[in-house]
Parts: structure tokens; sequence; C-alpha cells
């Protein structure tokens, strides 16, 4: 007897945190709504959007500071539906910007001397990348000159087109898409898959039983939370794997890029998984989770530039859009990805998220029961 005293072990929290990690693990990779949520629907949308191609249904033009304004050129496109104009960029934003595909083209109409033929110039710079969109922007530009031209009989051409072209790297639909789709991935297995989990642990009397065991309650919670991270990382490498090579995603560090983003997926998870304590612990049954992550979680699908860019969205909408946690960490994943921004770059984004990880833990321990 003395001999089994001596042999035996102390008892290893870590040991016993991986043991509910394995068999969490096991139970998400057998649940059909954690496959669908963290990589169906996600890759469906990215096979859906990826086969369409093509891009926005506007032209983001940037109007440079020298630009002569009280001309109806300028006035037309003010009132033009297609056409976006954005006076609040300095040379140096305008260039970057126009260089990492956030905008279309630049815009700057030149008044010349009094009795030249034309009478202005419209100098439009354009890239590589959204040839598209330039041609759209022209065929705009055209109409409105047809317009202008016929109501200055007296002058045939009122308005001259320049154009350039800067050879910058293409970007592509499935360049938005996809860090859009692992951001709703992410959401979905954070929100849904913790509060299901852990209200279905406290019903079965689960949580209870490992009250009998000497593990403590933060190592209870640590072992879910590792294996679902572990479970949406795989999911993520396979989104970002499959949106490279079948439709060209770009990662432009390579392998490098894709550990960063990575690194920015097991936050947002993190945070997400916040929302979903939250929920578990509102919920008084397991019919009123839905209905409670839904209010959570669909105005951020919807508005936090998923699908669309939140531009494209009435400006009385748009202060909402930016202030939701799904809005900053797209942004940051995209950055990453075709800008090549670093973590250091995207702190900003990072720093919001994080914000709001402080913010719904705060929540969470308040609401969250373990019994």
């Amino acid at each position: 007897m003395q001999a089994r005293m001596m042999n035996t072990k102390p008892y290893s929290q870590l040991t016993a945190m991986l043991a509910i990690s394995r068999a969490s693990f096991r139970s998400i990779t057998r649940s059909p709504s954690a496959v669908v949520f963290t990589l169906a629907f996600p890759l469906v949308f990215i096979l859906v959007f990826g086969f369409i191609g093509g891009g926005a249904f506007t032209v983001h033009v940037a109007v440079k500071k020298e630009c002569d304004r009280n001309n109806p050129v300028y006035q037309a496109l003010l009132q033009n539906n297609v056409v976006k104009l954005d006076t609040t960029l300095t040379p140096e934003e305008m260039q970057g910007s126009l260089e990492k595909g956030r905008i279309d083209a630049t815009l700057t109409i030149v008044k010349l001397p009094e009795g030249s033929m034309p009478q202005y110039d419209v100098l439009v710079e354009t890239t590589s990348a959204s040839r598209d969109m330039g041609a759209v922007l022209k065929s705009v530009l055209n109409n409105i000159f047809y317009t202008v031209n016929s109501a200055h009989v007296k002058m045939p051409t009122y308005a001259e087109l320049k154009e350039t072209e800067v050879h910058v790297r293409e970007y592509r639909r499935i360049d938005f898409i996809l860090p859009g789709q692992l951001g709703f991935s992410l959401l979905s297995s954070g929100v849904f898959g913790t509060a299901f989990v852990f209200y279905n642990l406290r019903q079965t009397l689960v949580i209870k039983r490992f009250f009998a065991t000497p593990i403590r309650r933060p190592f209870i919670v640590l072992g879910e939370a590792l294996s679902r991270l572990v479970f949406a990382l795989i999911g993520a490498v396979i989104i970002i794997v499959l949106g490279h090579f079948a439709f060209g995603f770009t990662l432009i560090h390579g392998i490098a890029t894709v550990a960063s983003m990575l690194l920015l997926s097991a936050l947002g998870l993190i945070v997400f998984m916040g929302f979903g304590f939250v929920v578990s612990g509102l919920a008084k049954n397991e019919s009123a989770i839905p209905p409670i992550a839904n209010i959570i979680t669909l105005p951020q699908f919807l508005l936090s530039g998923t699908f669309f860019p939140i531009t494209v969205f009435p400006l009385w909408l748009q202060p909402i859009c930016n202030v939701l946690p799904l809005t900053y960490l797209n942004d940051a994943l995209r950055k990453v990805a075709f800008e090549g921004a670093s973590l250091f770059s995207v702190g900003h984004q990072v720093g919001i998220v994080a914000l709001w990880g402080i913010v719904v833990y705060a929540a969470a321990i308040k609401f969250f029961r373990w019994e």
C-alpha cells in the first residue's frame, strides 16, 4: 500500500485540460453544424464568387486637390450614381490607395486658358488592376462630354479626356471575398459553437461532473477553447489554400502571410468565443440560443464588409459598420494578404478587435453560468 502511494503522480491540470481538448475536438468534428458553419458555408461562397469573377458596381475615384470643381463635368460626376468621388485623400494616400487597389482611379480637371479649345482637360489615372472600372469611368465621362458639348454648340469640344495607366498587382474579387468568408467562419464557430457546447455541457451535468475532479474551472474553459481554436485554424488553412491555388487569392509574402492571417484568425476567434459565452449564459433553454446568437452575428455578416464593401451602404449606416469587430478583422486580413501589411501595420484594427474582447469578456464574466 505504501509503495502504491509513493508511485502516485501529482494531478496535472495541463494533462486534464489537454484531455478535455481532445474529447472536445472529436465532438466538434462529429458535429454537422460545426462543419457546416466553419467550412461548408464559407467554401460554398468562395466557390460561387470565385467562379463569378468581375468587380464592384461602384467606381471609386479620388479627386486631386488641384482639380477644378466649378465646371459642368465635375458637377455631372457628383450626380452620377456609378462614380463615387473621394476628396479627402492626401497625394501620398491617393497614390498608395491607387497602387493597392483601394480606389479605381484619380481625377484632375484642369481649366485651360480663355479661348482654348477644349476649355478643360480631364486627366484620369487608372490602374492595370482595375481596367474594367477604368472603362466604366471613361464611358461615364464620354456620356457627360456628349451632354456638355451638346449644350455648348459654339464650342464642340468643351472637355477632352486624357488617361494614364499605373501598372499594379491585379485585385481580384477573390481577394475581397475570401477574407470576408474567413471572418464569417470564425464568427460562426466562435458564437454558435461556444454557446451550444457550454449550454449542453451545463444541461447534461458534464460540467458538474468536472467539478468532482481536481481540475480547476479556468482549465475547463481553456480545454474547450483550445479544441475550437485548433479546429477553426485547420478550417482557415483549408480556406486560404483553396482560395490561393484554385482562384489565385493573393498571398503576397507566401507562408509568412498565411502565418499572419492565422494569428489574426486566432485573435478573432478568441474574441468571438466571448460572445458565445455571453449567449450561453443568457439563454434560458436551447431554443433561445439561435435568436440571441443571430442578434450578434447577423448584423456583422451583413454590415462588416463580408460580402460587399461597406462603402456601398448609405452614409448614415456606415458609422454602425465601422464599430463592429468583424469589420476590423476583415480589413486587417485583406491588408495583410493583398497589401503585404505587417501585424504592426494593422495595429489599429488589432487594437479595436482586442478592445471588443475586453468588453465582451467582461460581459461574459457577468452572465456566464456554470450550473
